[in-house]
């Protein structure tokens, strides 16, 4: 994501590249680029002025200290002022109700009930909560049974209606517990209808001790009075905790002006920006808060349920400036990674057991980590290296492919593995000897290097060791 932006910000400060200090000329210069990067991405006109005018403004104030370039200061004034654009720190959800209501709003195809999914699986799995999906779009064909769909997926009950004509296409929780019965809607249509759906919805949640409700309205291909009227009778009626706007970041200035539109009727709390996966330019990112002074509280990143992230305006701006994003990946990490887990690795290494069953085990828990390019993005430095390259999700599925062509004694006992029995599982994985060659010798070396991290004694050898070989003149 952003990677045009970050290319073209990236280059405006090489203006500043081996001069000695900040002159207005050479701040004005790059002043000037960065205006072009950030109207090139789609930046309100107006939002592209004022955040240059104050990074040039706080640069020409600043004294180069002797150990820092001119280039790493102005780096360091425009992380703070995107930071600041964006919304400064992140902003929490509201969650005071009993139970909590959050309505979603947006236009169709802005990934609204796809998010509604994603919410309820975080909120979930990452918060402990008991949330109930309420289906609110009669309008858009399938739209219910898609709710229905996801729900199952995630182990959400789903509180919908069987609309007039239609069967019971209703899907059973997979996780047992309160299932919402499907009820005949009564026929009203329209706005009357919705009201209803989602005043019984949030009824159910009370009866059934649902903490979260979440409700998934209706879209537009465009905003007419019809929607608006609509959702603002459903706000009305169920008083939600939080409202938010759900917005294709893909759309640039068009959902800035979307959003300013739901803004004025709905006064909504925060936005979720979708597709930010996709070849998007960043421009409703860096836009929105400014624009109608609301915060965005949530990114989705890609199309798995768990592709959702808290919006965290530091390390966005970290990020598009090639910082990468630490915090976050170590976050993802410490989700997939228990403690007990750790403990457990360790001693396996330092015991010379990790085999070919823990190697895959850990396959695993990286690949719920995400999209790989993105992870190797939150790496300092890393996201330039990566740019052009291609790495595909399926990045792991040769390893794979190789480790479970092993019989359950091979991948415990990797030392058997001799050359007919390589032979064989090339063979049976469809990969190349040299690439199961290939697979067996980084394991090993591995293995070697994390026995010799897990023995601190001999790690302590080898470092006093380094510290007394001979220099070089």
């Amino acid at each position: 994501m952003f990677e045009n932006l970050s290319d073209k910000i990236d280059r405006a400060f090489k203006i500043l590249k081996g001069q000695g200090k900040i002159t207005e000329v050479n701040v004005s210069e790059t002043m000037k680029e960065i205006r072009k990067a950030l109207l090139d991405a789609d930046v309100n006109f107006k939002v592209a002025k004022t955040f240059t005018d104050n990074v040039k403004a706080k640069a020409m104030g600043q004294h180069v200290l002797t150990s820092i370039s001119p280039g790493q200061l102005m780096t360091k004034i425009t992380r703070d002022e995107l930071a600041e654009l964006m919304g400064g720190k992140n902003a929490e959800l509201k969650m005071s109700g009993n139970p909590a209501v959050i309505l979603m709003s947006g236009l169709q195809g802005s990934g609204k009930t796809t998010f509604s999914g994603k919410l309820a699986n975080f909120l979930k799995t990452k918060k402990g909560k008991n949330p109930l999906l309420v289906a609110c779009d009669i309008y858009r064909p399938a739209a219910i049974d898609q709710l229905k769909v996801l729900g199952e997926q995630i182990g959400v009950a789903v509180f919908a209606p069987i609309l007039k004509g239609e069967e019971d296409k209703s899907h059973p929780n997979p996780e047992g517990g309160n299932t919402p019965t499907p009820f005949r809607a009564g026929g009203i249509g329209g706005q009357e209808e919705v009201v209803s759906i989602a005043k019984r919805g949030v009824q159910f949640a009370k009866d059934n001790n649902h903490s979260v409700v979440i409700i998934d309205t209706a879209g537009r291909l465009a905003i007419d009075e019809q929607m608006m009227n609509e959702i603002a009778a459903v706000k009305k009626a169920v008083d939600p905790q939080e409202i938010l706007f759900v917005v294709d970041a893909m759309t640039g200035q068009d959902a800035v002006n979307t959003a300013k539109t739901f803004n004025e009727r709905l006064d909504f709390g925060g936005v979720v920006l979708t597709k930010l996966d996709g070849d998007t330019r960043g421009g409703a990112a860096l836009s929105i808060k400014s624009v109608v002074n609301k915060p965005i509280k949530f990114v989705g990143t890609g199309e798995k349920m768990d592709a959702i992230d808290v919006f965290h305006p530091d390390r966005m701006a970290d990020r598009i400036l090639g910082m990468g994003d630490v915090v976050t990946l170590v976050e993802r990490v410490q989700e997939q990674f228990s403690g007990e887990e750790t403990k457990k690795l360790t001693k396996k290494f330092a015991q010379n057991k990790f085999d070919f069953n823990d190697f895959l085990t850990q396959l695993q828990q990286i690949k719920k980590m995400g999209n790989m390019k993105d992870l190797m993005g939150m790496i300092p430095g890393a996201g330039k290296a990566i740019k052009d390259v291609d790495i595909k999700d399926d990045a792991f599925k040769g390893i794979e492919a190789i480790i479970h062509s092993m019989t359950p004694k091979e991948r415990s006992n990797p030392e058997i593995l001799n050359g007919s029995r390589r032979q064989r599982i090339s063979k049976g994985s469809g990969r190349e000897i040299h690439e199961v060659n290939k697979l067996m010798k980084q394991f090993e070396d591995m293995r070697k290097m994390m026995k010799m991290i897990g023995n601190k004694d001999q790690m302590r050898s080898m470092m006093k060791n380094m510290q007394n070989m001979p220099r070089q003149k």
